[in-house]
């Protein structure tokens, strides 16, 4: 059965490469022409390893979301700003059969798409793989994780989806509690990419806020038990720690995509998270704290606050 995978960052031509490198039949969606004529300039995907000593390179067939070919399975692997935009350009080749893999951080873009194709099913991805783009379509693995997949709407595991994946070497393991992953996920995530955004720093250097870091902690987990994931809350402090030591030196995606100037995902973690405390009437004067500072850094290089 045949990907399409719409959303050519780190992780989209990650997934591209190993489905190609496994032979199985895949295309790309470009966003537009232009996007396009830039793609087939080069032709095709490269994926390194971490230290960069090997590359694959896989010549991929690309074309525009008004493209004719129905989708049966596809990969929405965008920013999460983008996602809605994204699937709204493909609805037309997506059906009741179709299969839509959603690979975006933070939450609430994920109901959003869900939403605006209602009569096809959704399947949420949470990643915890580690990559980034040294140019365009030129990936880079820089580290070993895990793909957890599950529904939002306690669907069944779709059938070889996961088996297909697998023989891709794409990690992917099913959960029929994706939205405990998902939010603890989003907690750590409040965490580390504000703090290395605003001291701009590797996640590793983080321990010299570890005050702080306690604080927002305990906050999460009050938001996690109020917004009745308390699955999520469990040891949170514990793990979230776990994170920055496993990750010292990596940089956080935020950071990555602070230092590429380009748009954040800030509303789908901080700003989600501070929109969720209010809602459930939960206090969190930390987190808040740490949103307006981080929305603050980025406005002084130039860059969206939401």
């Amino acid at each position: 059965m045949r990907w399409h995978i719409q959303g050519l960052g780190s992780l989209g031509c990650l997934w591209a490469a190993r489905f190609a490198a496994a032979q199985l039949p895949v295309r790309l969606i470009l966003r537009n022409p232009a996007a396009l004529a830039r793609y087939q300039k080069i032709g095709r995907v490269r994926l390194s390893d971490a230290n960069q000593q090997h590359t694959q390179s896989h010549p991929i067939s690309a074309q525009l979301p008004t493209h004719h070919e129905p989708i049966s399975r596809l990969l929405l692997a965008c920013k999460a700003y983008d996602a809605t935009t994204a699937i709204s350009q493909v609805a037309h080749r997506l059906n009741q059969d179709s299969l839509v893999v959603l690979l975006q951080n933070g939450l609430g873009s994920q109901q959003a798409v869900q939403a605006l194709i209602p009569n096809t099913r959704c399947i949420v991805a949470s990643s915890t793989e580690g990559a980034y783009l040294t140019e365009p379509f030129h990936s880079v693995f820089a580290g070993q994780g895990e793909i957890w997949l599950g529904s939002l709407e306690r669907h069944p595991e779709p059938e070889g989806l996961i088996n297909n994946c697998r023989d891709a070497q794409i990690p992917c393991t099913w959960t029929a509690t994706i939205e405990t992953t998902l939010w603890r996920k989003l907690a750590i995530n409040c965490l580390i990419n504000p703090l290395t955004v605003i001291h701009d720093c590797s996640n590793g250097a983080l321990i010299a806020h570890a005050d702080l870091i306690n604080t927002l902690c305990t906050e999460l987990h009050a938001l996690l038990i109020a917004a009745q994931h308390p699955a999520a809350a469990e040891d949170l402090q514990q793990q979230v720690w776990q994170v920055i030591n496993k990750t010292a030196s990596n940089s956080s995606s935020m950071r990555q995509d602070v230092h590429n100037k380009r748009r954040t995902e800030i509303s789908y973690i901080t700003g989600f998270a501070c929109a969720q405390s209010i809602a459930l009437e939960c206090r969190t004067p930390a987190l808040h704290a740490l949103h307006a500072q981080l929305q603050k850094a980025l406005s002084m290089r130039g860059l969206p606050t939401r």
